[in-house]
């Protein structure tokens, strides 16, 4: 997995002398008082299991950064480790920039922690501060949490070199991550991850300073960005309110949860830039909290479970739209209570084509010159609903597909700005949008005020947001998708689960059918092929490290089934599209339903490879 959490290989004699070695460095290295305890019980006791789990394996450092349980051991998160990854970052960092003393870089950090081995975002951000700072590099690091879109807006609002967050985002409560961001304000992508791994396994001695983070207090190097740049995100903002006049009059009611994470003060300081009265606060959750206690999994992205709450304190205040971010505050997901008196949480996908129609409309207005449209862009993942491409198409914009994930997306964004391109917007499915391409990565807080501007607007209107997707669909073609995911803890499984559908009529032969569904087209990102290409080359980078298998169905359907970078899960993306007119939806997702059914059944096998399904 790109984040860090590979399997600890067998036992046997080599094994015995390497985890020797690498308990033998910890005890000489780590000065956590905590962890340093643990893993000398776990010596005392001679627990060659625990130890095995703790030293088996370093944290891989992927384009994702780090990703993992807080604890002792050379595969959690905890000081030590967050040492060795910034020592090797900073001397990645002054091999790629000749500048990297004058313009140095930004740390941030979420609230998470975890008292039983003294880990905490904060103190990881102030130790990563402290190696930068040792070597004479300016640091920008917060004084206070923030959401993560803070830390790639800071990096091209000041033109620092990198960006790191100290975030696992919506992981259980014991995880935490290690986000990096380069020079242009996007996070990673290949080549940078190799070069960085390979400079922490060139830098794992702690540095001489590397423990007192009181070099920090008083340094000519070290700077509080909080204040200048709460104050110009802000400003910055404003430029994307285009209905000041509808916000101050609007009589529609908003109840926002930050699902005890970083987001509270941020969307309230967004709803009053945008002249909004501000939302109410689900009370129980807008505080940060890191033991997440309302919710069994801090992600509102697992569904109503999550935004119980919220749904109780609207129906209490008559409020009709509920915004909701995960702890980072990166992602939003938004609910809407129907006539019925039924909430609907939108997919990652709805809101998509929510935000996207809206963002287009808004532009038009400003810009009635045509010929503006041919350098206008929107973009989106290519596990993500086509719908953008189905407006881009009927309106005269550019969309373009890039690979799974915001680093992709925010790369080619910056490609395109600085060819003079203007992007509008870009989104995946898993609730993440880019609003505002001042920030390079999606942001939750800027499109929580921008949803809110847009149900305002409808309702001016007498529409509602459920209603206005509905008229998208109409007029640009219904997509209908479906996505879910199976659980598998074993990467040998996972790899068998995907080498058989790479074999499935014999050797080298994708399958030609799933159930009674005639498969018309076939693109393997692992692999490179795609039947579509006359060279039967995919277009799109590849990745031998990640499985993705790409299906066209005869039927207008498309499925891809991938694994996931930073969790232990098969996840599939299923969409039916159809042309503009009039299609009927109920028929539409009873043909979807069937397809899925089929991809599981043929394609996921869960008996045979005892997959767990997806659990609410």
């Amino acid at each position: 997995m790109a984040a860090g959490t590979g399997a600890p290989g067998g036992g046997g004699p080599g094994m015995d002398a390497r985890l020797d070695q690498e308990t033998a460095r910890w005890l000489r290295w780590d000065k956590n008082p905590l962890t340093l305890e643990s893993v000398k019980q776990l010596i005392a006791e001679g627990n060659k299991e625990e130890l095995q789990k703790c030293f088996g394996a370093r944290m891989e450092f992927g384009t994702a950064g780090l990703r993992g349980a807080m604890g002792a051991g050379i595969s959690c998160m905890n000081d030590l480790t967050i040492i060795q990854t910034t020592q090797g970052f900073c001397r990645y960092l002054e091999k790629q920039f000749s500048d990297l003393k004058q313009r140095g870089v930004v740390i941030s950090y979420d609230a998470r922690a975890h008292p039983a081995s003294g880990g905490s975002s904060r103190r990881f951000a102030r130790l990563a501060a402290t190696t930068f700072i040792s070597q004479g590099i300016p640091v920008y690091l917060f004084s206070d949490i923030t959401p993560t879109p803070f830390v790639p807006y800071t990096v091209s609002h000041l033109k620092l070199c990198a960006g790191i967050m100290i975030t696992a985002s919506h992981n259980p409560k014991q995880d935490n991550g290690y986000k990096v961001y380069w020079d242009n304000g996007a996070q990673i992508i290949s080549p940078h991850d190799k070069g960085i791994s390979q400079a922490i396994e060139e830098n794992l001695e702690p540095w001489p300073q590397a423990w007192d983070d009181s070099v920090i207090n008083g340094s000519p190097l070290f700077h509080d960005p909080s204040a200048s740049i709460n104050k110009d995100y802000f400003e910055d903002l404003k430029k994307y309110c285009f209905h000041r006049a509808v916000n101050r009059e609007t009589k529609v009611k908003f109840v926002h949860t930050s699902v005890h994470g970083v987001g509270h003060s941020f969307v309230q300081s967004a709803f009053k830039a945008f002249d909004f009265v501000p939302p109410e606060a689900v009370p129980e959750q807008k505080d940060p909290d890191p033991e997440f206690p309302t919710v069994r999994y801090p992600n509102p992205e697992e569904g109503k479970g999550v935004l119980t709450l919220s749904f109780a304190l609207a129906d209490k205040s008559t409020a009709k739209i509920v915004l909701a971010n995960d702890p980072d505050a990166d992602r939003l997901a938004v609910a809407e209570k129907q006539d019925s008196g039924e909430w609907k949480v939108f997919s990652g996908n709805e809101l998509g084509a929510l935000l996207g129609w809206w963002l287009f409309t808004s532009w038009k207005e400003k810009n009635q010159d045509h010929s503006a449209l041919k350098d206008t862009y929107m973009l989106s993942s290519t596990v993500s609903s086509k719908i953008l491409q189905a407006i881009a198409l009927k309106e005269g914009f550019h969309f373009e597909e890039t690979l799974t994930g915001f680093k992709w997306m925010g790369n080619r964004a910056k490609q395109l700005i600085d060819q003079g391109k203007n992007v509008l917007f870009a989104f995946e499915e898993a609730i993440g949008y880019m609003c505002c391409p001042f920030v390079l990565d999606k942001d939750g807080v800027s499109a929580a005020v921008i949803s809110a501007e847009l149900a305002s607007f409808l309702a001016t209107k007498n529409l509602s947001l459920s209603q206005q997707l509905k008229a998208i669909y109409v007029e640009y073609g219904y997509h209908i998708t479906k996505a879910s995911y199976f659980i598998c803890h074993d990467q040998g499984t996972i790899k068998k689960l995907f080498e058989n559908l790479r074999n499935y009529d014999g050797k080298n032969n994708y399958p030609k059918t799933c159930g009674k569904f005639e498969i018309s087209g076939i693109r393997d990102l692992t692999t490179g092929y795609d039947d579509s290409q006359p060279d039967k080359k995919a277009v799109l980078p590849t990745s031998k490290s990640s499985q993705m298998i790409t299906f066209t169905f005869a039927n207008g359907g498309v499925a891809t089934i991938r694994t996931s970078g930073t969790e232990p899960k098969i996840k599939y993306y299923s969409e039916l599209c159809a042309p503009p007119g009039n299609s009927d939806p109920d028929q539409l997702k009873k043909e979807l339903n069937e397809l899925v059914s089929a991809i599981e059944e043929h394609f996921f096998q869960p008996q045979k490879y005892n997959l767990q399904p997806k659990g609410e």
